[in-house]
């Protein structure tokens, strides 16, 4: 299910203090150095779309949300990516890539093995010049949906513009999938407003990603279990795959 974060212009405006720059954003703009062109798939609020357009790269960002591209498009060095409203469809009408990447987790929002799969080999095609493909997915082995509750996490962040707002996840259930539903309610002190959005998240295993790799036809499969390069393990929280 499309999570609300992504549509409503109000929990759109937090998405930026709740997903600053981190070293998953160091990870893939030192992966991209020396490349010219560069897809952002599921670029959301453009926060790395613009610093790779700052850094002198040409980037394309694609996204299905008009709110968050809305954000992206005012960003400073916005008006020198190439914004697309659309999902990994558009990259058929699309230059060869240097690199693609699909960052903030966006690999797990495709609950279907198909519509995952499609979106692989679409990437691959996008590549076709011989590119690379990075994405992230978290690590089922952790099982790190058990600790999400309303204690913990619970965070309080401060917007500018909006105040302070609390943040929590509450009604974790595990989906037939296997996949993970729960809900983010955020809770603006200012008003008094409290808004509820409901996400699904599908959670594969290495040799699950792995398989689908390879069905897509990448052959070349570079893993790690951290941003720190740490290899994976049971205990690594990521599941991060630079893929040719």
């Amino acid at each position: 299910m499309p999570s609300t974060l992504y549509t409503d212009p109000r929990l759109v405006a937090l998405y930026d203090t709740l997903n600053p720059f981190a070293a998953d954003t160091d990870f893939y703009l030192a992966l991209a150095a020396g490349k010219q062109r560069v897809i952002d798939l599921g670029c959301g609020t453009g926060l790395l779309a613009c610093e790779l357009a700052s850094r002198g790269h040409r980037v394309i960002a694609i996204d299905p949300a008009p709110e968050m591209l809305r954000v992206a498009r005012h960003r400073p060095n916005g008006d020198r990516v190439q914004w697309i409203e659309g999902d990994a469809r558009a990259l058929a009408l699309l230059p060869p890539a240097d690199l693609l990447v699909m960052t903030g987790h966006v690999a797990q929002v495709f609950l279907d093995d198909t519509a995952f799969l499609n979106t692989l080999k679409a990437a691959r095609y996008a590549l076709r010049d011989g590119g690379t493909l990075a994405f992230e997915s978290r690590n089922p082995a952790t099982r790190p949906w058990e600790s999400w509750t309303p204690a913990q996490p619970h965070r309080l962040i401060n917007v500018d513009g909006v105040g302070e707002v609390e943040v929590w996840q509450d009604d974790v259930s595990v989906s037939p999938e296997p996949g993970i539903r729960f809900s983010t309610v955020y809770r603006f002190k200012a008003t008094g407003e409290t808004l509820t959005s409901a996400s699904e998240l599908r959670f594969r295993t290495q040799d699950e990603l792995a398989a689908q790799l390879g069905a897509a036809g990448f052959s070349d499969l570079a893993w790690q279990g951290d941003w720190d390069g740490s290899a994976v393990s049971a205990e690594g929280r990521e599941l991060i795959v630079v893929a040719r």
